[in-house]
């Protein structure tokens, strides 16, 4: 009898911190107090995504550097606890995310991640067994982490695994800016590209992030259609999302969404199938989400 071939393994680089998410019950009061519900968790883009490809059925490594403290060592144990290979320098202090959460599920984020972006040095075992090399755009500014994502992008085209790239974050990316972001992820000749359209249009528009010369380029429309542009045939195709009702927070969702379509892609499918399967972990997310808004908590770390 011949043994299944194990899962494709996903490794993803960059951050680990603590959520602090805070839910207000109306708008604030400035100077005054204001009703919220405070839940912490276990956050990162690199952390979540992981994540999310071990429960997509994947196996994940994560890369990064989180603070020597206590923080930080419950972090790293509750990541390889879910079955994450976690390979994280040990040195500084943990960053941290507050997520402000209105009553529409908006998200607000009030970002410090401190050791995160201070990984160097890179070691090239880390790719070793990969098939999948995931990096969000946080990792690919700020030093000397952005040097150390963009040799281990190198080494990963060297050995033939496929790379992709989140743009995470329109903030990060006008602070960039858009004209040298897309210079730098040409550069860098990613496979895979992921964007919303917020980041889309931060970029300057569909038009301008199909020339950055990806293999695959998807563009998500939150609850709505996901763009999927696959080359040679340069043919955009929009796939649907699927509904989830009651949503109320859709942080790591997009995390979710890479993690199932690596997978996916990984495992063999096309690229529509595998936007396919990035619709249907985003949705589990949220509902999970939803659920825990409602009184069933999460595992905060």
């Amino acid at each position: 009898m011949t043994a299944e071939k194990p899962a494709a393994l996903l490794g993803t680089i960059g951050d680990l911190v603590e959520d602090i998410v805070v839910r207000l019950a109306g708008p604030i009061n400035a100077a005054s107090d204001t009703e919220a519900r405070i839940v912490r968790r276990r956050g990162g883009s690199a952390a979540n995504m992981a994540l999310s490809v071990v429960r997509a059925g994947g196996r994940a490594r994560f890369i990064g550097q989180v603070g020597d403290d206590a923080v930080g060592e419950q972090l790293v144990r509750g990541l390889a606890d879910e079955g994450v290979d976690v390979v994280a320098r040990r040195a500084g202090r943990t960053g941290a995310i507050v997520v402000l959460l209105d009553a529409d599920g908006e998200r607000t984020f009030l970002t410090d991640r401190a050791a995160c972006a201070l990984l160097d040095d890179p070691d090239a075992t880390w790719l070793d067994g990969l098939s999948v090399l995931h990096v969000p755009v946080y990792s690919l500014v700020g030093e000397p982490l952005a040097t150390t994502a963009a040799t281990l992008i190198g080494w990963a085209h060297d050995r033939g695994v496929i790379v992709s790239v989140d743009a995470s974050s329109s903030a990060v990316l006008d602070g960039y800016g858009a004209e040298r972001m897309r210079a730098l992820l040409s550069g860098l000749k990613p496979d895979v590209l992921l964007c919303n359209e917020l980041e889309a249009v931060t970029l300057g528009g569909v038009d301008a992030v199909a020339t950055i010369g990806a293999g695959i380029t998807v563009v998500k429309h939150g609850g709505g259609d996901a763009l999927l542009l696959a080359t040679p045939a340069e043919t955009w195709a929009s796939i649907p999302a699927e509904h989830v009702d009651g949503v109320l927070d859709t942080t790591g969702a997009g995390d979710a969404f890479a993690a199932g379509f690596l997978v996916a892609l990984a495992g063999g499918a096309t690229a529509v199938d595998a936007v396919c399967a990035g619709h249907a972990i985003a949705a589990e997310l949220i509902r999970s989400l939803a659920l825990s808004a409602g009184g069933a908590e999460r595992r905060p770390l």
